[in-house]
């Protein structure tokens, strides 16, 4: 039986070079009681009224006539594979309706009234705590990505283990014309569920300038009911509005030209994209990019060039990309269920990227983080960390001698690599978004890590680093990422006959009850059966001791991040 090796602190490669300083984070409550209370005794008011926002009409919950996944397509579309239930959490949809206002966004300036009074029906999707114990006053309102020509909510599949896990709701507003109206939107997919919505005035508004009125009063109806509660008994003290990609860019124009009219949001996120923000406003703006947004000048070089002041935060996190494993992963099979084919890169679909695509930086934990100071920002006044940009040359993203991003915030799978996870990728479709991954070879592995331990110990150290810096919270432990690691790392071994599919299988039996433990919190039976795994893995994986030396690394880094973490 093994013994696993206890672990030194060693400042890895380009970690002093970083700087990393600040706060250890700490697991977000309920805001009565949240983490950094000791700066203020009790949480301050929201002051995000609404006051000037239309009360919308709400009906709902609307009901399934049919189970998940049945032809007849009686649910929600893109309802959950989630058991929400086994976690005390419930999914409803909505339809919200009535008349709202056409903006026109200028820039950084502040939105002028076009015309009132246009009708619109809508839906929302909610996803809460059934308990008001287990809310922590917190609304996720995010504005549904349309660049596939349907709904899809991104910022809920990053980061809905950490959402559930934390006690926040999330509702997913279908503000625009081609999440309802295109051959591929609500109408199209459930004539009969949806055919009453219309966000386009009988198709005589195309431009989606009801959009922004549509996502303050489907805010407004969440905090402020006077009918039908979306949220049931829960009482929301704070709203926080969050968006990618294409979203991204539109609640940017929401922030700067609608918000100061409505201030119905306590603060924003902005997740890969958004351009140039005032920063004459009082609400919160923070803007999360990974390196793939940089490379590809989707975050403009005049948006980088903006300081962080006391409202605005920008966060760029090397190697990860703006489609990543992560929301692949999520969304396929639901997008498989409901649309009827997988994403570009999704296991098992035919890759048609010059590299592998898809990013294994786990930007999602940093997009936690986000979330979490931003309550804190507005609850407490307690501003988040700064974090270095990306380094760049002319305008290049500035690489080291591996290939891997320079500068940014770097978790231990770019910093630490066992791959080289890049934002950037070619090929068609959505490759150049999708960036690449690409595992480094034997030898490659074998010089940069002499020892299992030594590959651990580096891993140890950035990623405590990250968790006092502030750039992932405390709960970082939890997150399913450590335990898919190892499946798939397995699972490529397996595939490439380096690990017989007898011992991979024994492998996932062992893996299977670590990660139940390990995502549930149960610090010492996950230490334990991971434990287990590496004498297994020991055992079984014999004749190649590079392959057997691989599934160690992933196996005991977060046996130690478990110890360490727990001091």
């Amino acid at each position: 039986m093994s013994v696993l090796p206890t672990y030194r602190r060693r400042a890895p490669r380009l970690l002093l070079a970083l700087g990393l300083t600040g706060a250890l984070t700490a697991t977000l409550g309920p805001p009565a009681a949240a983490s950094d209370r000791g700066a203020q005794a009790a949480p301050r008011p929201s002051t995000a009224t609404g006051a000037s926002v239309t009360n919308p009409l709400v009906a709902g919950p609307i009901a399934s006539t049919s189970p998940v996944g049945h032809p007849s397509r009686g649910y929600p579309f893109l309802a959950t594979d989630l058991n929400l239930a086994a976690v005390g959490y419930v999914e409803q949809e909505f339809f919200v309706s009535g008349t709202a206002t056409r903006y026109a966004t200028r820039g950084t300036e502040t939105a002028v009234v076009t015309s009132t009074d246009q009708p619109y029906a809508t839906r929302i999707v909610v996803r809460r705590p059934l308990s008001d114990k287990a809310f922590n006053g917190v609304v996720i309102a995010e504005w549904n990505n349309v660049s596939n020509q349907w709904d899809q909510e991104v910022d809920w599949f990053q980061s809905h283990e950490h959402l559930i896990r934390e006690g926040y709701a999330w509702v997913g507003v279908s503000a625009q014309r081609a999440g309802l109206h295109s051959p591929t939107g609500l109408l199209a997919w459930n004539p009969t569920r949806y055919g009453t919505l219309d966000v386009t005035v009988g198709g005589t508004v195309n431009d989606d300038s009801l959009s922004y009125d549509i996502f303050s009063q489907a805010v407004k109806a969440v905090r402020s009911p006077t009918g039908v509660a979306p949220l049931g008994r829960l009482a929301p003290r704070y709203v926080i509005a969050t968006g990618h990609s294409q979203s991204a860019g539109r609640l940017a124009n929401y922030y700067n030209g609608i918000q100061p009219l409505a201030n119905v949001v306590d603060a924003v996120v902005l997740h890969g994209g958004g351009g140039i923000l005032r920063t004459d406003l009082g609400t919160p703006v923070f803007r999360i990019n990974s390196e793939g947004d940089v490379s590809s000048g989707i975050l403009s070089a005049a948006a980088r060039a903006q300081a962080d002041s006391p409202v605005l935060r920008s966060w760029e996190v090397a190697g990860a990309s703006h489609g990543d494993w992560k929301l692949i992963t999520d969304y396929g099979p639901l997008r498989k269920r409901d649309i009827g084919s997988y994403p570009g890169g999704y296991p098992g679909e035919p890759q048609t990227c010059a590299l592998p695509s898809l990013s294994r930086v786990p930007q999602h934990m940093v997009q936690n983080a986000v979330y979490d100071h931003t309550v804190k920002w507005v609850a407490y006044g307690v501003q988040p960390p700064t974090a270095p940009k990306i380094q760049m040359t002319g305008t290049a993203v500035a690489r080291d001698e591996l290939g891997l991003a320079l500068g940014g915030v770097r978790l231990a799978q770019h910093e630490v690599p066992l791959r080289i996870n890049s934002g950037s990728n070619t090929g068609p479709g959505f490759c150049f978004l999708d960036g690449s991954s690409v595992p480094l070879s034997d030898a490659q592995l074998a010089a940069l890590y002499p020892t299992v331990s030594s590959y651990v110990d580096e891993t140890v150290a950035v990623t405590m680093a990250n968790v006092r810096a502030g750039y992932l919270p405390g709960t970082f432990t939890r997150d399913p990422a450590w335990y898919s690691d190892i499946r798939e790392l397995i699972g490529e071994y397996v595939a490439a006959g380096r690990i017989t599919a007898h011992a991979g299988a024994q492998l996932e039996v062992r893996l299977g009850p670590a990660e139940r433990a390990g995502v549930d919190g149960r610090d010492r039976p996950a230490v334990v059966l991971l434990g287990h795994l590496a004498d297994k893995a020991e055992a079984l994986i014999t004749g190649d001791p590079a392959a057997r030396d691989a599934v160690l690394r992933v196996t005991e880094a977060p046996v130690a991040l478990l110890r360490e973490a727990k001091g």
